[in-house]
């Protein structure tokens, strides 16, 4: 049953998925059927991180009337090895923020590491020390100091080297010994880094690399073409990897819709 429409549609052939169908059957439920389709591109779960220790600094006073809004904070960032995640360490001293304030901070840290500070994809591997805070004994409150904290974390990221990771996928290719090298001079335009190659029977290699998912979002169509169809390749997750400086600049200015 059509989604849109609510009418039956009776599809004789099964419907496959794969990328290399995609566009083919986007274009027929649109011709076909009269079925408006929007085409997502796919989204590469990139991350973001530092890449040195800084510090940041977070404030908020307003008064307006009655109850204000006033706190303050001061964090140190230090990088942490890939795969280390977050940690937040209150290091302060003698009570100069109450603890439900610090609790209010790391909230406020969390919530801007979930919405990025680059281009708007989660930071990871990072540990954040709260250093020091000043709480007003009326007009502090938990919003003020999660508010706080979340600034700080800008302003570290302003004033600290930050970069963005991209995930790296392990691919392995069987193709046709014919097309090897086309499908290694394929690979170095993917940034991709290639681990070994190996006959695997009767005119057959296996080859094995390591590439960007980025270089991958259309591989199945584009190794199609490159081996004309004799070639077939299984691709896992394996890290996360810094991303190259021009990489980086290309990804902050496409288009994210």
């Amino acid at each position: 049953r059509c989604a849109v429409c609510s009418a039956f549609v009776d599809i004789a052939e099964p419907l496959t998925f794969a990328e290399a169908h995609m566009d083919v059957l986007l274009d027929r439920i649109r011709t076909r059927y009269g079925v408006a389709v929007d085409a997502v591109p796919v989204r590469v779960s990139l991350r973001e991180t530092f890449t040195a220790a800084g510090q940041g600094h977070g404030k908020v006073a307003k008064q307006s009337g009655g109850h204000g809004q006033f706190a303050s904070c001061d964090i140190e960032v230090q990088p942490l090895p890939s795969g280390s995640g977050f940690e937040f360490v209150d290091g302060t001293v003698g009570g100069t923020i109450a603890r439900n304030f610090v609790a209010s901070i790391e909230k406020g840290v969390r919530h801007q590491l979930e919405q990025g500070l680059i281009a708007g994809y989660p930071v990871v591997d990072l540990r954040i020390t709260l250093t020091d805070g000043k709480a007003h004994s009326f007009d502090s409150s938990d919003q003020a100091f999660q508010h706080a904290g979340s600034l700080a974390l800008q302003d570290a990221a302003a004033n600290t080297a930050t970069t963005m990771l991209e995930p790296i996928d392990h691919v392995t290719i069987t193709v046709s010994d014919e097309y090897v090298g086309s499908i290694m001079s394929d690979l170095s335009i993917r940034r991709a880094h290639v681990s070994g190659s190996e006959a695997v029977g009767v005119g057959r290699t296996r080859i094995d690399a390591d590439v960007p998912q980025l270089e991958l979002t259309r591989y199945a169509v584009d190794l199609r073409s490159i081996a004309h169809g004799t070639a077939t390749f299984t691709r896992d997750y394996v890290r996360h990897d810094p991303m190259p400086p021009q990489v980086v600049k290309r990804v902050l200015t496409e288009p994210t819709s």
